[in-house]
């Protein structure tokens, strides 16, 4: 009996628009880029072009997020479709942040559009995702094949470790109770106390009133009185009144005196959170305040906010290109990850374990 072994596997070609992220990962891995070329039309489509060969490789697609979110899904989605056209035989996306990822639960009359993404891309022809630290993991379930939620904490566990002066006397910080897992794992690695930030400022999103709880209409869409749509609920059903939530002041969960606080979440976006409760631990004794983040996304007016603030360092991973804010604000540092992504690359193409790049990770990190 004639047996075949497994075909050789060519080098991964990896292609993307943003020359400095695509280069980092071509030099760790020592391969050349893939010739592409992303244009847009004067009436602002997105055009792409495969200037070789692709049939039966395996293609990366290094896609980082700028400002303009929806562009770059675009170039995504129409560079992936023309990839799988080709006849490429895996298509990777290394999305290391993927976008929209906060719009993961049902809110009012809305949707779920990070599902919508996920089933687009699925579409489009993606066999693969390489990402990093998803809002909530959760949206690996959205997926119908392979995702790779990597970890940025070991990169910022180390900055703490190493460029925080003092450190030992510090306290990990959640700024909402919804944070306190990720922050308690820093805690717990470190051995350093844990603060939790309880209350809200002003009402949030969630708890405005939700559309879905308004009275059926009395008149049907012909014009015709509906007996069984007039009342709600039915007459003689008595059902239970939710009581409204009474969100408190912001408190301060534990000791901060004295102290260097560290506050731990998964994004950087609106600061204005990150102002407030910097300001309140100022208040109550924290004689200097650092952000740690993953994703720094830093919309609109964050360096100003930032740089006017009581922050002391806001430091975030190089996930999504932020040069410019780092330029309005000194206070920004950068961590790089490109090391984790680029060897998931080259464990995925050689077919080998990720379990080494996940050790020690649990649950809650």
């Amino acid at each position: 009996m004639k047996r075949y072994g497994r075909r050789p596997r060519r080098t991964p070609l990896l292609t993307q628009r943003h020359k400095k992220a695509r280069l980092q990962f071509a030099t760790r891995l020592g391969v050349e880029l893939g010739k592409s070329v992303v244009s847009q039309e004067a009436n602002r489509e997105t055009r792409v072009d495969v200037k070789e060969s692709v049939r039966g490789q395996d293609i990366f697609i290094i896609q980082t997020i700028p400002r303009d979110v929806n562009t770059a899904i675009m170039e995504l989605l129409i560079m992936t479709y023309a990839l799988k056209t080709s006849c490429a035989e895996n298509i990777i996306g290394v999305i290391p942040y993927f976008p929209y990822s906060k719009q993961c639960k049902m809110r009012k009359r809305g949707s779920i559009v990070c599902k919508l993404l996920a089933s687009m891309l699925a579409k489009a022809g993606l066999t693969h995702i390489i990402t990093m630290d998803l809002h909530q993991k959760e949206i690996q379930g959205f997926f119908n094949f392979p995702v790779d939620n990597l970890r940025a904490s070991p990169f910022l566990l180390q900055y703490i470790q190493e460029e925080i002066p003092d450190y030992r006397n510090a306290v990990i910080v959640a700024k909402s109770p919804s944070a306190a897992k990720r922050a308690q794992s820093f805690a717990e690695r470190l051995r350093l106390g844990l603060v939790v930030l309880h209350g809200e400022a002003q009402c949030s999103e969630s708890d405005m009133t939700d559309g879905r709880q308004s009275p059926p209409s009395v008149r049907g869409s012909t014009g015709l009185e509906l007996p069984w749509r007039q009342q709600a609920p039915f007459p003689g059903i008595e059902l239970p009144i939710m009581m409204a939530k009474e969100k408190p002041p912001i408190t301060v969960v534990g000791d901060v005196g004295g102290k260097i606080a560290i506050i731990v979440d998964d994004i950087v976006d609106d600061v204005r959170d990150f102002v407030a409760a910097a300001e309140i631990l100022k208040d109550r004794g924290a004689y200097k305040i650092y952000i740690m983040a993953t994703h720094g996304l830093l919309s609109a007016d964050a360096p100003q906010l930032i740089e006017d603030s009581a922050i002391d360092e806001v430091v975030v991973t190089n996930t999504v290109p932020h040069e410019l804010q780092k330029l309005q604000c000194p206070k920004i540092k950068t961590v790089d990850v490109s090391m984790i992504l680029a060897e998931a690359i080259r464990r995925i193409h050689n077919g080998e374990s990720m379990a080494y790049l996940f050790r020690n990770i649990t649950v809650d990190d």
